[in-house]
């Protein structure tokens, strides 16, 4: 496997190279990096693959300059080693305008401003705070920190749908195979037997017939159908409806309010530490919650304007739980609310992750369930006709 690597080496200073190692764990022993401090890795090709795909890699910039800036390069010299590291690059180009607006003395946040496209409003927030306290590895540290946590939440709940879809799929295959070849072999059976197969059989016989004689209408009415859903599913109206309906389910509904309760406290808590206010910090963060919070959030702001606590306000904008409550009116006595809206955002991914297991748990053996009960169906409605014939020839 090969690796892009940074680091830097005494009396030579940074230094590109693409080295082989059977992990990233395993560059240390490779003799090329023999004396250097590594501040980046990255397996061959993958930022290219981001950059192909039209978007700047955010999080693996902030990560390299984070390790650039601890191993004592100024950000100006930083930004110039990665955009060296991929020169004609888009990620290069958005570098080289980051760094001529630098030159001509603009401040980090500024720069970045000019580039929302790149660098969106709560990245520039964070460094804005940072330029402030003169902390800026602290900053990309909490951002990093911030987008990974997201990033597992979001392989968890992907994971944990992976199984049940290949089910279906392995499934829905089957039952297509049963109807579309083996119910029509059957049906030359009953042909020569002079008898037709009568109530459910006959509802089976007629429908894989259907399907063996029109396989290709069938297949094409299918792929448009699914292409019709996906390019109603890009429609914000259709997607906000959607998403309306969900809510409104009594259990669903609950889940995904605590998944975006998570992502709320998470980013307010990141923010606070950065050192933005609170009204401005709650204001940043409106486009991250679905329309069914902003009321809440909204309510929340007005609140606090009027001088109510955050606890009180959010709780009264339906943003908090009864543990959530108590675990915010704590950091608001003791001073130290982002740090407990961190906490609070932890615990409410323990809180995800339970519930995640608990529904795999029970969904995929019901999911089995019901996909054995119809592939069973189908062989049985298959064989009662051939047993009645049997019975017949006794």
């Amino acid at each position: 496997m090969e690796f892009d690597v940074t680091a830097i080496f005494p009396g030579r200073g940074v230094a590109q190279l693409r080295v082989s190692a059977d992990s990233a764990e395993q560059l240390g022993a490779v003799p090329a990096l023999a004396g250097g401090v590594i501040v980046s890795v990255a397996e061959a090709g993958s930022a290219r693959r981001t950059q192909r795909r039209g978007r700047f890699p955010l999080v693996l910039f902030a990560r390299q300059l984070l390790s650039l800036v601890r191993a004592g390069l100024t950000v100006v010299e930083g930004i110039e080693t990665l955009a060296d590291q991929d020169r004609g690059s888009p990620m290069s180009a958005t570098l080289d305008r980051l760094l001529a607006r630098l030159r001509e003395g603009q401040s980090l946040a500024n720069a970045m401003q000019e580039d929302a496209a790149a660098f969106p409003d709560l990245f520039v927030a964070t460094i804005r705070a940072s330029e402030r306290t003169g902390d800026l590895p602290e900053a990309l540290q909490r951002y990093v920190v911030f987008h990974e946590r997201l990033a597992e939440l979001k392989k968890k709940i992907v994971s944990a749908a992976i199984y049940p879809a290949l089910l279906m799929a392995v499934g829905g295959i089957v039952t297509l195979f049963l109807l579309g070849y083996v119910v029509p072999r059957f049906t030359l059976v009953f042909a020569d037997s002079g008898r037709a197969p009568e109530g459910p059989s006959a509802l089976l016989f007629a429908l894989g017939d259907l399907i063996n004689g029109h396989a290709l209408e069938l297949a094409l009415g299918a792929a448009l159908l699914v292409a019709a859903l996906v390019v109603l599913g890009m429609q914000p109206v259709v997607r906000a409806a959607t998403m309306r309906t969900a809510w409104r389910l009594p259990a669903l509904g609950e889940r995904l309010r605590l998944v975006y309760l998570a992502r709320f406290y998470r980013t307010t808590g990141m923010l606070l530490r950065a050192g933005i206010p609170l009204k401005t910090a709650l204001g940043m963060i409106g486009e991250l919650l679905p329309a069914a919070l902003r009321g809440g959030l909204a309510q929340c702001r007005e609140a606090i304007e009027h001088g109510q606590p955050f606890s009180r306000a959010a709780e009264n904008g339906g943003l908090t739980t009864p543990v959530a409550l108590r675990m915010v009116a704590i950091g608001e006595r003791s001073g130290q609310l982002g740090e407990m809206m961190e906490a609070v955002a932890d615990f409410y991914d323990e809180e995800i992750r339970q519930m995640v297991e608990h529904l795999t748990r029970l969904f995929e053996p019901l999911l089995m369930a019901v996909i054995g009960a119809i592939i069973g169906g189908v062989v049985l409605m298959l064989y009662m006709p051939i047993f009645e014939l049997a019975g017949n020839f006794q």
